[in-house]
């Protein structure tokens, strides 16, 4: 905000103040205030109850009141984000050739999916580029130490250099190198983790564009004139296109479609509180290095991508039965991308299935396989991915069938999880794990 006020100078009047409807008020004494969109039902009500003229939201592709006749017009049909995608690309002829998709493919997801290089400690892209900090910075940095010293401000995460664009022509240079030098690699390794490369070859816009700085369209026009060019391949920027003006958008519009009762949507009945050294980003606590690492890896930059978030963090949320709304906040103050928006469909609908399969048909959720198959955590572990019961017992695989277990009946109906739930009946060891996992409970593993 600072930044935002500083690049405006003169034409903007910057107020600090206890409150913002204090502010609010006092302009409407001598002026009608008009209010973008917010991007919460809490500020949203706020505007409303001010009496504040809400104009329409920007920085997302398609309009609101267009997601709605799309979803109307699916009568009972589910609101298929592949189909949301498709029609979204069509209606702003990004990657088409006409009606057909470029390269001949609406998604290649299957090309996307490749697992960390055996033997690499880094994908060895170009790094990020970053900004550089300055006045501004110093000043909110002492701000925060002073609030945290003096009024009792809790946060959590550690203090380190500003790694996210802040300003108009901050984003434009990201934006610009990530092109240049990343988005050619991004595709192959989206999914994949190495424990030396905490960026791989992601973006890093995904903050800038919630703050207003990027337009997605311009984002995702500039990332298939690469392609046009020959500069990068089709499944790469098909890949970020996705996240895009995709992923993205869908999730903004299904949190503002499903009502803001969605945020308190349990349909596992999961009701476990978050252990503490989960929740103050503790990596030290634990002996499973996935955890360990990922932790404290939100703890120094408040961001990681979207499978350690998925299938580390949340899975293991999942598993242990922790209650939904806590997850939710959790994602929402540890991540420089967390708002209000993102998370509650992310969380409640994607990670923890606790919407019962309105945005997701399975709960996405595994044993230590797959983080063994798509990262380099389980070779300096000293769990076994292979091991379910006993001291090296992997937490995830172990905690994937006590998952299961514990809703057998939930998901025997489900076609995509029919096949797990019925590979319970072949352990032989299955009372030994529930025993083991009950006992564990929340302690860090």
């Amino acid at each position: 905000m600072r930044h935002r006020a500083a690049d405006f100078g003169d034409r903007l009047t910057y107020v600090q103040a206890g409150t913002y409807a204090e502010v609010v008020r006092e302009v409407q004494e001598r002026d009608e205030v008009e209010v973008l969109h917010p991007t919460s039902y809490a500020a949203l009500g706020l505007v409303e109850r001010l009496g504040a003229t809400v104009l329409p939201p920007r920085g997302f592709a398609t309009a609101r009141d267009d997601f709605e006749r799309w979803a109307e017009g699916r009568g009972a049909k589910r609101l298929l984000m592949e189909d949301f995608y498709r029609r979204a690309r069509l209606a702003h002829g990004v990657l088409v050739d006409g009606a057909e998709p470029a390269g001949g493919r609406w998604n290649f997801d299957h090309d996307n999916r490749e697992p960390a290089p055996k033997g690499a400690s880094t994908l060895g892209v170009t790094e990020p580029w970053w900004p550089s900090e300055d006045d501004i910075d110093a000043e909110v940095r002492e701000d925060l130490d002073r609030w945290e010293r003096d009024l009792g401000i809790e946060t959590i995460g550690r203090d380190g250099p500003r790694r996210f664009a802040a300003t108009r022509r901050e984003a434009l240079v990201a934006l610009e190198h990530f092109v240049e030098h990343r988005l050619p690699d991004f595709g192959a390794h989206e999914d994949a983790i190495l424990e030396g490369d905490d960026w791989m070859a992601h973006s890093l816009v995904s903050a800038p564009m919630n703050l207003g700085l990027l337009d997605p369209l311009e984002v995702v026009e500039r990332a298939e004139a690469a392609y046009r060019s020959g500069a990068a391949p089709i499944a790469s920027v098909e890949g970020f296109v996705r996240q895009v003006i995709g992923w993205r958008d869908y999730v903004w519009h299904l949190y503002w479609h499903q009502g803001d009762d969605y945020r308190r949507e349990n349909a596992l009945r999961a009701t476990e509180r978050m252990p503490q050294w989960f929740a103050e980003l503790d990596g030290a606590a634990t002996d499973a290095r996935c955890l360990s690492h990922t932790l404290d890896k939100v703890a120094e930059h408040g961001w990681v991508h979207h499978i350690p978030r998925l299938m580390v963090l949340g899975s293991y949320a999942l598993q242990r039965g922790w209650a939904p709304t806590q997850v939710t906040d959790w994602f929402h103050r540890a991540f420089v991308d967390g708002y209000d928006w993102v998370m509650v469909p992310n969380v409640v609908g994607m990670s923890q299935h606790a919407d019962g399969g309105v945005m997701a048909t399975k709960p996405y959720t595994s044993g230590g396989a797959y983080i063994n198959t798509m990262s380099d955590h389980c070779g300096s572990c000293r769990f076994d991915p292979k091991v379910r019961v006993g001291d090296d017992a992997c937490p995830f695989t172990a905690g994937y069938w006590w998952f299961l277990d514990r809703h057998r009946e939930t998901f025997a109906g489900n076609h995509r999880m029919a096949r797990a739930v019925n590979g319970l009946d072949r352990l032989k060891d299955l009372d030994g794990l529930l025993a083991q996992e009950d006992a564990r409970g929340n302690r860090a593993p």
